[in-house]
C-alpha cells in the first residue's frame, strides 16, 4: 500500500464513522503527539531500545504505535493539503544543505553548533 491509497482509506474510515467533525488539523496534531509519546513510552527505560532488548510482544505494540503515528500523520497531511512525499524530499535536499558530509560526518552537534 502506498500512502495515496493510505490517505483514502482513512478517510473513508472517517467518512463511514462521521469522524471527519472530529478530524482538524489541531485534532489530529494532538492526536499524534499522543501516539508519539505512546510509541516513546516502550522504550522509556531501555538501556538503548535496540532490537535485542525488545521481545517479540514489545516489538508488536510498538509496531502498532508507529501505524498509529503514520495514520494520524497521513490524515494531518491530507487535511492541510500536504504531499508527504514531496514534502519529505523537499527536507531532505534542505537537510543536505544544512548539514554537508563534510563537516558533520560522525558529529551529532546541531548545524548552529559547529
Amino acid at each position: 500500500m502506498n500512502l495515496t491509497k493510505l490517505c483514502d482509506e482513512l478517510r473513508i474510515f472517517a467518512q463511514e464513522r462521521d469522524w471527519e467533525q472530529f478530524h482538524t488539523p489541531k485534532n489530529l496534531a494532538s492526536a499524534l503527539i499522543v501516539e508519539a509519546s505512546e510509541l516513546l513510552e516502550h522504550f522509556q527505560w531501555l538501556k538503548t531500545g535496540e532490537l535485542a532488548e525488545l521481545d517479540e510482544r514489545k516489538q508488536n505494540e510498538i509496531r502498532h504505535e508507529l501505524a498509529d503515528v503514520l495514520m494520524y500523520l497521513v490524515r494531518l497531511a491530507d487535511k492541510l493539503d500536504v504531499d508527504l512525499m514531496a514534502a519529505a524530499s523537499e527536507k531532505l535536499e534542505h537537510n543536505r544543505i544544512k548539514y554537508p558530509t563534510e563537516k558533520v560526518r560522525g558529529d551529532s552537534r546541531k548545524y548552529s553548533e559547529y
